[in-house]
């Protein structure tokens, strides 16, 4: 019955969350509410917590203190139940070299006791494209193809919640447009979807998102929403000289009355702080027949750079 009132409502309901390993202290304080058959997105930089609180929500690791449910099952009490339920994708390739991709799957299902296993191998083969490759090794793979391995191997048990710790990092462009595709496609049929990014171009692809840094979370919500909660304004500033846009230059603005952030984007500066009119009269000042100064709306990269200021790193 649970797991039923998890399937209507929230997938992932935890409160005060907490983990440390020796004298470092993880996750702190975590809450989280994950509705059913939504891609939330776990972002934040190297050492935030993310894989830690993923393995604190699959049953792998205990927390310290807290509670919550993740599918309707005690996070503390009744892990077994979660695991049956779960997929968990971890960030390296997991799976065995030596063996093809037929053998991989065979062995998956063999460790869940699977019933009619050459029948649910050879369906998890064709749904994500891996047929034609079946009799490939694995350690021959190219990253975006050990990816599809590894998701059809997390898929091979019909979990009814996925959990994908920075599943598309060093794979290319197009592989990782193609692995999205198909999260979204699983997310249609009611699968619930977490899981942890670096690409800001991934988060917006998430219906909502968490941010988290040095264990601690700072911002949730939809993409839009966690912008419009920091309130930030922005300039994109611009030079047909690109040397104007030096480090000089962006320490010169960072030092300007209602500056935040300066922060190089390619062939321009992002000029980002909370006071708009601040903002305004600096631009109006510093803009020339050279110097573009033009508003823009700060995106979650701009966030998040804003997050960082000013959190301590709970590692050093």
């Amino acid at each position: 019955m649970a797991a039923d009132l998890a399937i209507a409502g929230l997938a992932i309901d935890v409160r005060g969350l907490n983990k440390s390993f020796g004298t470092k202290h993880v996750v702190r304080n975590l809450s989280l509410q994950v509705r059913s058959g939504e891609i939330f997105g776990f972002l934040g930089p190297n050492g935030s917590g993310k894989t830690t609180s993923i393995r604190m929500l699959c049953g792998l690791l205990t927390p310290d203190s807290g509670e919550g449910s993740c599918l309707g099952h005690d996070v503390i009490r009744e892990t077994p139940a979660i695991k049956r339920e779960v997929g968990y994708m971890t960030q390296k390739f997991s799976l065995w070299d030596d063996l093809t991709i037929r053998e991989n799957l065979d062995f998956v299902a063999r460790m869940y006791g699977m019933r009619n296993r050459r029948e649910k191998v050879g369906a998890a083969l064709d749904k994500l494209g891996l047929a034609s490759r079946s009799d490939q090794l694995a350690g021959s793979l190219s990253g975006g193809w050990k990816q599809r391995l590894s998701l059809a191997a997390c898929m091979l048990h019909e979990p009814k919640l996925l959990l994908l710790d920075e599943p598309t990092a060093g794979v290319d462009p197009k592989a990782r447009r193609e692995f999205w595709d198909e999260i979204h496609r699983l997310a249609g049929t009611g699968i619930t979807v977490l899981v942890s990014t670096h690409y800001m171009d991934e988060a917006e692809r998430c219906h909502r998102l968490a941010y988290l840094a040095y264990g601690r979370l700072l911002a949730s919500g939809t993409a839009r929403e966690v912008v419009a909660s920091q309130q930030l304004f922005g300039y994109s500033v611009s030079d047909g000289d690109l040397a104007g846009l030096s480090a000089e230059l962006a320490a010169e603005l960072t030092r300007e009355p209602g500056v935040e952030q300066v922060t190089a984007f390619g062939n321009a500066l992002h000029v980002i702080g909370r006071d708009r009119g601040l903002l305004d009269a600096l631009a109006a000042r510093r803009r020339s027949a050279t110097q573009r100064w033009e508003p823009m709306e700060p995106g979650l990269e701009d966030v998040f750079i804003g997050l960082m200021r000013g959190v301590e790193d709970n590692f050093q």
